[in-house]
């Protein structure tokens, strides 16, 4: 993993990656040299802006997918730190463990108290060990469930962040009754009296984003993906090889586009050129705004109204109409 200052390249990114490292090595003999090739580099600034806008312009779903989980996209403590302000992290579910692949605490969403629960990836080995690279156990579920029955109590509305691979499938985690945490996580959503939004920033990956993503507003992240499973799963099951994941990938309609036209999120917030990890301030920007506008159409409602409109939400997954003739 190269640090934040040296970018990440994509394998599609390949003739981009060539034309920065030509105007990095430009900048270097700029500040040496006594020659002055100022008005070189700032055209091959545009160049290189103008190659990101044609690469993201044309994104196959398999190339969406790796940008979504790119080393360096912005997390969900990224976001905390710049969205949200006086952050407290609560820990532990109060009968196992803390789970830290999922972070979750009170903050204060311009200036109003709320609650706020994501998943967290780790940026190098060790954190990502500790982070378990964002597979939450039932007890990371517990814990989240713990926070939303606190924010209930309190009345505070309640942001989710969803960027996991999945809910970890280990052993221990079976044992300890993963499915029955998120089927619990995903029921107690349904009638939770409080506001939810829930935004999927990196990868949503099945059943491990469900169980924090049952909301009133979903927002998703242009280059962000959410699928009941994995494309290389997926080409797993159907094609016993997870080289096809791209064609997979293509079929099971990940991205956020697709996504919206089928109705599983209400809206989608963009990116900067290039994707959230070439400019994470800016991100936040476009991402706090997006937030204040969810929260604002909910703000207002009874807990009465919260809750059928919910549930009329809920139950149009999946509605389709029959063209057919009989």
């Amino acid at each position: 993993m190269t640090g934040m200052s040296k970018r990440h390249f994509l394998e599609f990114e390949q003739a981009l990656a060539e034309l920065e490292t030509k105007i990095e090595e430009l900048r270097y003999v700029q500040t040496e040299s006594a020659v002055d090739i100022s008005e070189e580099i700032d055209r091959l600034d545009k160049k290189s802006l103008q190659l990101t806008k044609d690469i993201y312009a044309s994104l196959t779903p398999w190339q969406v997918t790796q940008i979504a989980r790119h080393p360096q996209r912005p997390y969900t403590l990224d976001y905390l730190a710049e969205v949200f302000t006086e952050f407290q992290e609560l820990h532990g579910d109060r009968s196992f463990a803390d789970d830290a692949s999922i972070v979750g605490g009170i903050a204060r969403f311009n200036g109003q108290a709320c609650m706020v629960i994501g998943h967290q990836k780790g940026r190098d080995t060790r954190e990502r060990t500790l982070r378990n690279f964002g597979m939450a156990r039932p007890e990371g579920y517990r814990k989240a469930l713990r926070l939303m029955k606190t924010a209930e109590k309190f009345g505070l509305p309640v942001f989710t962040f969803v960027d996991t691979p999945g809910a970890y499938p280990g052993i221990g985690a079976e044992e300890r009754g993963q499915s029955e945490a998120i089927g619990r996580n995903i029921f107690e959503m349904a009638q939770l009296q409080v506001p939810i939004v829930a935004t999927i920033i990196g990868e949503g990956g099945s059943g491990g984003a469900l169980a924090i993503s049952v909301a009133d507003q979903t927002l998703i992240l242009q280059y962000a993906v959410y699928s009941v499973i994995s494309p290389e799963g997926c080409a797993s099951i159907l094609w016993k090889t997870a080289e096809r994941a791209a064609d997979a990938a293509e079929a099971l309609g990940i991205t956020s586009h697709r996504l919206k036209a089928l109705g599983l999120v209400d809206k989608i917030v963009n990116e900067p050129v290039g994707g959230a990890h070439r400019d994470t301030k800016q991100m936040c920007v476009y991402l706090k705004r997006a937030l204040a506008d969810a929260l604002r159409q909910l703000v207002d409602l009874k807990p009465k109204e919260l809750l059928q409109r919910r549930h009329e939400r809920l139950q149009a997954y999946g509605r389709f109409s029959d063209t057919k003739e009989r």
